[in-house]
């Protein structure tokens, strides 16, 4: 199997975070349409260095887990996700990590 792990941080420059209400309804729409055979999600604390300003940024973080056959091409899916939170919630970048696991299910 292949697994996926992106990081989605909820700090929005101008706002409040994302909310666990915004954050469900853009799983359920997007997320759930992409990989309807499941995924997990969880909580994380993240930090990174914002390239434009340099700052250190500390924020609360969605970690979603998504496992797939390699036969599978999701690397389309795994971008429309990613593409879709960057446009709702105005992010400069979603973090994603791939590997190659043994699992089943």
């Amino acid at each position: 199997m292949i697994v996926a792990e992106m990081f989605f941080g909820r700090s929005i420059s101008g706002r409040r975070p994302v909310s666990e209400g915004e954050w469900s309804s853009f799983v359920a729409r997007v997320v759930a349409s992409q990989f309807p055979g499941g995924f997990t999600v969880h909580d994380g604390a993240g930090e990174w260095r914002d390239p434009a300003t340099r700052k250190v940024v500390r924020e609360h973080t969605k970690i979603l887990t998504v496992a797939f056959n390699p036969s599978i091409n999701a690397g389309p899916k795994l971008g429309a996700v990613i593409q879709a939170y960057k446009r709702q919630f105005h992010q400069t970048s979603v973090g994603i990590i791939t590997a190659d696991a043994c699992g089943a299910f």
